[in-house]
């Protein structure tokens, strides 16, 4: 079993048409999620591993140890072992506080959502394999989401989303659309250290097409802004991964019960309104 400093209480795992969706229960699957992350963000889309990640073919980092690990396994095949096609990374902030804070706190100032009521959720390192690639596995990795922030009484989760590159022009567009249509509340909102700030507002409001920057974004933006998210104050450029960084964040209070009734089957829970 993994050591870890998760709490007793987990979602129910879910199987849908073939597909497990449930959190990491061994170090064997955190091992092979790890290699998922590995093939899909060094070999597939650039990244520049450490000597130990390259000799290893896995991604890791100290965070692992303390996160859950969301998955979806294909268990199609009766003959074969199940599959990781998916994972996404979990850190609560009741954990995070005691093993020395969250991950995007790396690239963004968190002291407006770090004080926010109640419990808050950091989201990370999600892939999905190529070979699955589609809508139903991201609908599967935010149906775990969805019953993970209820069992823990989430009242905002938050992560960074990426664009492929390290030039913030080469997705003006996409940022310049979030900057002015998205932008979250002061209150909430995540600004991008001073030394790693990229201005967002790279084409005047007037001059954007909500409608087809919205159509154009990445599966996983879409997700969050389907549920209301907001997006932080700041670009980041992630050397290391290849990529233009955003913050990307959601109120529980602000998702609508048609969501909650589509990832869980029911309407918002009272501890969430």
């Amino acid at each position: 079993m993994l050591t870890t400093a998760q709490s007793a209480a987990h979602p129910k795992p879910v199987r849908i048409n073939g597909f497990a969706v449930r959190l990491a229960e061994s170090t064997d699957e955190l091992d092979a999620a790890q290699e998922l992350r590995y093939e899909i963000f060094y070999r597939q889309m650039g990244a520049s591993p450490s000597p130990e990640m390259a000799a290893r073919g896995r991604d890791f980092d100290r965070y692992d140890e303390i996160c859950d690990h969301l998955l979806v396994l294909d268990e199609s095949d009766p003959d074969a072992p199940p599959k990781i096609v998916g994972t996404y990374r979990l850190l609560r902030r009741s954990v995070a506080l005691n093993h020395g804070g969250f991950y995007s706190a790396d690239e963004y100032d968190l002291s407006s959502i770090k004080t926010y009521p109640g419990e808050i959720l950091e989201l990370g390192r999600s892939c999905v394999d190529a070979a699955y690639r589609g809508r139903a596995i991201m609908q599967l990795l935010w149906k775990g989401i969805a019953d993970y922030v209820v069992t823990h009484d989430i009242g905002l989760m938050f992560g960074c989303a990426s664009f492929h590159g390290n030039d913030p022009a080469d997705v003006a567009g996409y940022l310049s659309y979030l900057h002015h249509f998205h932008l979250a509340p002061e209150r909430c909102r995540p600004v991008a250290l001073p030394e790693r700030y990229c201005s967002m507002d790279l084409i005047a409001k007037d001059d954007i097409n909500p409608v087809r920057a919205l159509a154009k974004l990445p599966p996983l933006v879409k997700g969050y802004l389907r549920l209301n998210g907001f997006v932080g104050d700041g670009a980041v450029i992630d050397h290391q991964f290849n990529t233009v960084d955003i913050c990307m964040l959601v109120e529980m209070k602000q998702v609508s019960e048609k969501y909650y009734r589509h990832y869980i089957g029911t309407t918002t829970p009272a501890g969430l309104n």
